[in-house]
Parts: structure tokens; sequence; C-alpha cells
């Protein structure tokens, strides 16, 4: 008769995972991965929406502002709040004031085919302001009101989490870099921004309504939209 040989190892395992787990069952079934890639990703939509909401409430919060306080509507954004390219444009205008969306009236069909030119869906995209309320008779933003907004819009970036940032006019490259340049002369080279420990590549381009008032610089634009196309390339981004 041989002598059964007992596996010592086997015995501390599952004694091991009765200490631990009494209730713990082995299942020959694999894991659903996905399954668990789309709870996280629902999650994170979710925590995005609760975290504009409250960005939204912060800024209509704000005090003694005669942007806010001469404006119809608060233009936080609009789009695809999970897109990687995130669009920050300068200031609402009457359009936009008017039915609180972004990019309306003549500039929305331009920035529509801008997009289309480099592969890109405008509904894919998300949108938004350096400030958040229309500018009296649309005249330039001023350092100090810039200033003022500059928080709520980086606080905005770092919600959406983009791996791209298109600065469109002289507004958002101020908002977001600190720069009194002139836009001709930071515009089509690729920088980078530093918001809660992580960088976010970005390029500065021309506005649509700047190139509703000078189509001669169209073709400038449309070297940067190359580069961007070019970047979305090099990162492998899906929209």
């Amino acid at each position: 008769m041989t002598k059964k040989t007992l596996n010592q190892n086997t015995k501390y395992t599952e004694e091991l995972i009765d200490i631990i787990e009494p209730d713990f069952n082995f299942s020959n079934k694999p894991l659903n991965r996905f399954k668990t890639e789309e709870i996280d990703n629902e999650n994170n939509y979710q925590n995005k929406i609760e975290k504009l909401s409250k960005l939204k409430k912060k800024i209509n919060s704000i005090e003694n502002c005669n942007l806010k306080d001469n404006s119809k509507n608060l233009i936080l954004g609009d789009g695809n709040i999970k897109s990687p390219i995130m669009i920050i444009g300068e200031t609402p205008g009457e359009a936009e004031d008017n039915c609180g969306f972004s990019f309306q009236g003549e500039v929305g069909p331009l920035l529509t085919k801008m997009l289309l030119a480099i592969d890109l869906d405008i509904n894919k995209i998300y949108k938004t302001y350096s400030i958040n309320f229309r500018t009296p008779e649309d005249r330039k933003p001023t350092t100090k009101e810039i200033k003022r907004y500059s928080p709520f819009l980086k606080d905005h970036v770092s919600i959406i989490d983009p791996k791209i940032i298109i600065l469109m006019g002289s507004t958002a490259m101020e908002s977001i870099i600190n720069s009194n340049n002139k836009i001709s002369v930071e515009r089509g080279k690729w920088k980078e921004i530093i918001l809660k420990n992580k960088t976010y590549p970005l390029m500065i381009t021309y506005s649509p309504s700047y190139l509703l008032r000078y189509p001669e610089n169209k073709k400038y634009s449309w070297e940067d939209l190359k580069k961007i196309k070019k970047k979305i390339q090099e990162l492998n981004i899906n929209i």
C-alpha cells in the first residue's frame, strides 16, 4: 500500500483563504474587463458633469462684475466633455449670449469648416471661452478681467482633461499662458502648460471671428491646423 503524500502548500493556501475570506469562490469564467472599463468611463463622465456644474455655480456667484451684470447668459461650454480636444475661444458674442451656446452666428460655420479640414467633427470637440460672459459691445476684455476669469478657465481645463488644447485668439492666449505678445508671434508653435501636476500641449491660432475680419490670415490658420492634425496622429488620438 502506497502512502499518499500531503501537499502542505495546498493546505496552507486553503487555510489562508479561509482566514481572509471564508466565502471566497473560485471561478473558471474570465473577468469581463470591458465591463469594468465601461463602469470606470461612466463614473468619470458623471464626475465631470458634477464638477462642471459646481464650476458654473462658482462662476455665477461672482459679485461686482460688469460682464456678468450686462450679459443674458453664462456660456460655460458645450460639446463632448469626453473629447481629447478642447478649444478655447475669446469671449461670447451677441449670438452666443442670446442663445446660450458657443460659436454661433457667422463664426460657427467657419469653425466647422476649419475642423473638417483636418477631419474633426465639431460636435465631437469640447468648446469653451476664456471669459464666460459677453463683453459690452464685444470689446476686447481688459487684462484685469482676463486675470479674474483665468483661474476658472484653468479649473475648466483640468476637469475636461484634454490631450490637446487649441487656443483661438489673443484673449485665450493671455488667459492660459499669461502672454501679452502679439498672436502673430506666438501662433503656430507647440507650447505646454502644467495644471495640477499635469502637462497639456497647446497650440495658439487665430480665432474664427478674427479670420472673418481679416480673411488674408486664413493661410496661417491652415498651417496651424495641419500641425494640430499631425500632433493628433503622433499621439494616436481617436475622436
